[in-house]
């Protein structure tokens, strides 16, 4: 009994059509999302005569959920979705040495198998979500991910730097990931992964205390979300959100994953300071909606390199992010807390701060007042690397960026920022660029505060009071232009 109520509260079962924001999912993927509540109880809830028991249940999870090595945890990801993905057909070629979570695991991945793991943790995230909102009705839809998986098929394969990542067929290439390959990716690249297979289980575990009439919504069919679908043509889609979320492990993971589930578009809208296609291009408009602004913040360049009038330069063009922990000031050296760089479509790398140096950020903005400067510091957007040999620069017009390689930058990790970059400096044209902020409704609160009180001061400084003048026939002006129309005339100092 007690285990047919554990593989109830944690089926992953949907009662609404999947649909995705790439190809259809293969049929088996409904057939594994059905087998995992299933798989889940056989690896880690063995049953022995006469049930299970309270001491066994424990046990179990603390095996599936405990504290232990992050190692541990993938493989035991990899057991259930290679038990699961078996149960429904189709065939996953992993071995595992042992049942213990620290045993070695073999064989190997295909791009498939990988997407469909991921997809499934997805699931598992979104139906942990789903836990927290009132009765509805929500269709389970997936993300586009290709970055992920293309991230592990070029660390994992052989020949993965020698593929068209353009043009690379997920779904019919047959290149093989080994195991033990696939796994120090995971660690490396998106270390919080095993995270949403924790906090599904506990999650839904936690609902087998309620009764069985309140277990009824824990399917994946509960919580009016929004479907993600319609969040709108932007550079952070919710898989690309999801991604990033994967390198975090701060409060930024929630408030960046509230752009992967929602229930309100006009609040995830509010979180977007700044969108060169909306707001317009260059360093003061950007200036104007980013400004005051205190929170950390997520920025998003999207572009291509080579010559704008070939067709097929305009259509490989790539996303790269920049995650920063603090707001913007205008200043002529580097300055900001540790922050991330990312390589985010159409593969994903994470490049976090190495230690040695801390040029995070330089935004420099022409100075109010004009004075001459023998050697004048470039107006721009700038992060990492040295001044005037910056790893990412961004001009004032918001045309160009700049892209150099990672020997310059001792501040963040080495690695590509887009497929095939080479040692010299690339100059890139710039389709679009967007803002993020992600400090919640404070840093909103506070930097509408600071726009308004520096409307008043404009309006202010505008604004001339007659009254604080003396008379013209007084005023200093009146007497040089009476001195002007006739300087030969004799006038008489007042004493």
């Amino acid at each position: 009994m007690f285990t047919q109520l554990n593989q109830r509260c944690l089926s992953l079962r949907c009662d609404k059509p999947i649909s995705s924001a790439t190809r259809v999912p293969p049929d088996s993927f409904s057939g594994l999302l059905e087998n995992v509540g299933a798989s889940i109880v056989d690896v880690f809830f063995v049953a022995e005569k006469g049930g299970l028991s309270w001491v066994e249940f424990v046990k179990g999870y603390v095996k599936c959920c405990g504290r232990m090595a992050a190692s541990m945890v993938v493989s035991n990801l990899l057991r259930v979705f290679a038990l699961a993905a078996n149960k429904a057909g189709h065939q996953v070629d992993l071995q595992f040495e042992s049942d213990e979570a620290d045993c070695k695991v073999g064989g190997h991945l295909v791009p498939t198998d990988v997407l469909m793991l991921l997809w499934m943790c997805w699931t598992m995230l979104w139906s942990s979500k789903v836990h927290k909102l009132p009765r509805g009705k929500a269709a389970l839809f997936l993300p586009d991910i290709s970055c992920l998986v293309l991230s592990a098929v070029v660390s994992c394969a052989d020949n993965g730097s020698s593929l068209n990542l353009w043009n690379f067929d997920i779904f019919g290439s047959e290149v093989q990931l080994p195991a033990g390959k696939f796994v120090a990716w995971a660690l490396a690249t998106v270390p919080t992964l095993p995270d949403c297979y924790s906090q599904f289980i506990h999650e839904h575990l936690g609902n087998c205390s309620i009764s069985q009439d309140e277990l009824e919504p824990s399917k994946s069919s509960s919580g009016d979300i929004t479907s993600v679908e319609t969040s709108g043509p932007h550079l952070l889609t919710p898989g690309r959100a999801w991604a990033i979320s994967l390198t975090a492990r701060n409060a930024l993971r929630e408030e960046i994953l509230t752009h992967c589930f929602f229930s309100n578009c006009d609040k995830i809208e509010e979180n977007l300071l700044y969108r060169s296609s909306l707001h317009g291009k260059g360093l003061n408009r950007f200036w104007s909606n980013t400004e005051g602004y205190l929170g950390p913040l997520l920025m998003l360049v999207s572009g291509y390199s080579g010559d704008s009038h070939e067709a097929n330069t305009r259509d490989k063009k790539w996303v790269i992010g920049v995650l920063l922990q603090q707001g913007l000031e205008s200043r002529d050296h580097f300055y900001g807390s540790p922050g991330n760089l990312y390589a985010v479509d159409p593969i994903f790398h994470a490049y976090l701060p190495s230690g040695k140096e801390k040029n995070f950020i330089y935004s420099h903005l022409h100075p109010s007042a004009r004075v001459y400067e023998p050697h004048p510091k470039p107006v721009g957007l700038g992060f990492g690397g040295t001044i005037g040999n910056e790893r990412i620069f961004i001009d004032e017009d918001f045309a160009r960026i700049t892209l150099r390689h990672h020997a310059v930058d001792k501040t963040h990790q080495p690695g590509p920022l887009f497929p095939n970059q080479g040692y010299l400096a690339t100059d890139a044209f710039i389709l679009e660029v967007e803002v993020w902020g992600l400090g919640g409704t404070k840093a909103k609160e506070a930097q509408a505060s600071v726009k308004k009180r520096e409307q008043l001061f404009t309006e202010q400084r505008r604004k001339v009071d007659l009254k604080t003048f003396a008379s013209w026939e007084d005023s200093p002006e009146k007497m040089m232009m009476d001195m002007m129309n006739d300087p030969n005339s004799v006038r008489r100092e007042d004493r």
